[in-house]
Formats: structure tokens, C-alpha cells, sequence
């Protein structure tokens, strides 16, 4: 049997994480939207801290990570979980290293007193929305994700 732990990532661990994402940006067909680089993921992740990021090893080669924050809900009247990321590369899909980062995230959010967890999913994506709704997960039809790219944002800004 295979070693598998999932572990937060360290700061010289920025390449991997950015391959990562421009492996999950592949997957959703969308990889010329990926302008982070190592610098900015070191920055962002481990000096500001604006995220977190866990790893999925198994026998000490990374197969996956997910990438998480903290939001508020003034619903809930408490902070909660929003899931940004999770991926495993394609050849250890299936073995449940997906299902064990997303358990991973939810136990650090009950750990934490988050009120809820959230994420998005794209809607062709049959095999992650079908793990989903094992755990529980309920979509959220009647809300649409807006979104004010950079040029936009600064544009509405001025």
C-alpha cells in the first residue's frame, strides 16, 4: 500500500504549487488565464498569507493540493471556508486523494468554528459534482458567481 498524507506546503514549495495551477487551469480549459508566478504565490501565500495550501503526497511525490481562505458570512454571523482550488493530477484520480484533500479542508474548518464551507464548481465537471453531492454538498442555483477582472476592477475603481 501507497504512503498518502496531505500536508500544508512550505514557502519553497511555490513551483510546485504554480504547476499545480497551471495543471488545474489545463483541466479547465482556461490555462492562458494563469498569470501567477513563483514570486507572487511565495508573496501572496506565505508572507501575506491571504491563503493557505495544502499538499497530497503520496510516497513523498505531490499528486494534489488544495487552496483555501477564510470568508464571512453575515447570514451565519461567523467566518466560514471557501474552498478556491482542489486538484489531483489526472493519474491518481480515482483513489480517493480528492475526497481526502476536501475531509482535510472541512476538518480544519470545524476545527476553526467556520459556519460553512463553500466552493464553485464548473458545470461540465460530472466526476467532482458527482463526489459533491455524496458528501452533502447542495448547489446553489438561484446565485450566479460576478466577477470585475483586474482591468475591470480598476476601471469601476476610478
Amino acid at each position: 500500500m501507497k504512503a498518502f498524507t496531505i500536508r500544508p506546503a512550505r514557502p519553497d514549495e511555490a513551483g510546485v504549487i504554480l504547476d499545480l495551477i497551471k495543471q488545474l487551469a489545463v483541466y479547465e480549459r482556461c490555462e492562458n488565464d494563469v498569470v501567477a508566478d513563483e514570486a507572487t504565490l511565495r508573496q501572496s501565500l506565505f508572507e501575506e498569507r491571504s491563503a493557505e495550501v495544502v499538499l497530497a503526497e503520496e510516497d513523498g511525490a505531490v499528486v494534489g493540493f488544495a487552496l483555501f481562505f477564510h470568508n464571512f458570512s453575515t447570514f451565519v454571523g461567523r467566518k466560514g471556508m471557501y474552498l478556491e482550488d482542489l486538484f489531483v493530477i489526472p493519474e491518481k484520480r480515482g483513489l480517493g486523494y480528492g475526497k481526502a484533500l476536501l475531509k482535510y479542508v472541512a476538518k480544519l474548518a470545524v476545527a476553526r468554528n467556520c459556519g460553512r464551507m463553500e466552493w464553485i464548481c464548473l458545470d461540465w465537471n460530472e466526476p467532482s459534482l458527482r463526489i459533491y453531492r455524496s458528501i452533502g454538498a447542495v448547489p446553489m442555483s438561484d446565485w450566479t458567481v460576478q466577477r470585475l477582472d483586474e482591468q475591470a476592477l480598476k476601471a469601476f475603481a476610478e
